[in-house]
């Protein structure tokens, strides 16, 4: 099997190669300010949303169309997705566990909210959500989504035992830095990937903020740039 490979497109928006192969898609939101020009994603086995926010499910159902890629989500937003059009979509709840195409994926709570406005209306869409991903090799990620810091990361660690979290820091909407050094801990993650940072100036959270608090815990920070691909 191959190594996990990561791809950000800024924001929250990750692209996801696993150890089998897999392509997992969370949150697409390829026109995003930190987006690199012409941002595209042609192939994916996946798709996970976290909440019905548009700067999290904007790309979703154009990446879906042209990928056949199912759509996992809340139960409440998947059928907001459906009523765009969508077939494949695997709508789920807090607490619970789906295999799709070999990938255990468990849906975690978050601390947030999760809503959208049309036609100048506010539409609900569900409790927002966070993602364990179990992959081929045995290993475990966790995708938080928007989330406050929340006391049952505890819990995720000991049902879960995740290596990888990707964890918001830009504050104001999501938890900061500081926050975020806690949810690590809670965790007991060997990489955090920081996201939903700098897209906006309410974004003030840091990459550099969160290194010093966990770096010296032997905690790595892996920090990318819109467009980049790591392993």
């Amino acid at each position: 099997m191959s190594a996990l490979s990561i791809t950000w497109y800024g924001h929250a928006s990750f692209l996801l190669t696993t150890p089998g192969g897999r392509r997992i898609v969370f949150d697409p939101w390829l026109t995003n300010p930190k987006a690199p020009a012409g941002a595209r994603i042609d192939k994916a086995d996946l798709i996970c949303v976290s909440h019905g926010h548009s700067d999290h499910t904007t790309d979703v159902v154009s990446i879906a169309r042209a990928t056949g890629a199912p759509v996992v989500a809340i139960f409440e937003l998947a059928t907001y997705f459906e009523g765009k059009g969508l077939k494949d979509t695997i709508g789920m709840n807090i607490g619970g566990t789906v295999d799709v195409k070999g990938l255990e994926i468990t849906m975690t709570p978050a601390v947030h909210s999760s809503g959208v406005m049309e036609d100048g209306q506010s539409i609900y869409l569900g409790e927002p959500a966070g993602y364990v991903v179990r992959l081929e090799d045995g290993r475990a990620l966790y995708f938080a989504g928007d989330t406050a810091l929340f006391g049952d990361m505890r819990l995720i660690r000991e049902m879960h035992a995740p290596e990888i979290a990707f964890l918001p820091i830009g504050d104001h909407y999501t938890m900061g830095p500081a926050a975020a050094a806690r949810a690590v801990e809670m965790l007991g993650v060997r990489q955090v990937v920081p996201m939903h940072y700098g897209t906006f100036p309410a974004l003030t959270g840091t990459p550099e903020e969160l290194k010093k608090l966990v770096e010296p815990r032997g905690v790595d920070v892996l920090v990318l740039q819109p467009g980049e691909t790591a392993q």
